[in-house]
């Protein structure tokens, strides 16, 4: 059996929680590609979004995950990137419709926001959900429509 393949990067303020999660998803049998950062010393944000959202929309790498200390950075740097859909979700609900609405190809997280087991929830509902297609397949070929310039 071959492993699942997903990456993951952060920033100083998620580097604790980027930590805590990697552990969690090699014990559920991913691959995980770190992108960094490696420490809690300051560093800024978009470039380990940007290292991680051009390896996602390239197809090199299936999913992400962005941690800083609110989350919104990661997915405001992340979302710049074309093709990409990060969401930043604060609850099981958010990253249920996450995938099952808008097909998010990088879960964004808080890690001054949230605690380690409320982000472990959050990550394995985003893994195990999917993608329902149908009128939500319309507005994402929309969104892709806007990406282009069109």
């Amino acid at each position: 059996m071959s492993k699942k393949l997903i990456g993951i990067a952060s920033d100083h303020a998620g580097f604790p929680l980027k930590e805590f999660l990697k552990g969690l998803l090699v014990k559920r049998g991913y691959e995980v590609a770190d992108f960094g950062c490696s420490r809690e010393d300051s560093v800024d944000y978009p470039d380990y979004a940007y290292a991680l959202a051009r390896k996602v929309a390239g197809g090199e790498i299936p999913r992400g995950v962005l941690v800083c200390g609110t989350g919104i950075g990661m997915s405001i740097a992340a979302n710049k990137v074309k093709g990409i859909r990060a969401a930043l979700c604060w609850d099981e609900y958010t990253a249920k419709m996450s995938r099952n609405h808008n097909d998010a190809n990088i879960l964004c997280l808080g890690g001054r926001i949230l605690a380690p087991e409320q982000a472990k929830q959050i990550l394995k509902v985003w893994l195990e959900e999917s993608f329902q297609g149908g009128k939500h397949r319309r507005r994402l070929e929309k969104i892709g429509k806007i990406e282009r310039g069109g």
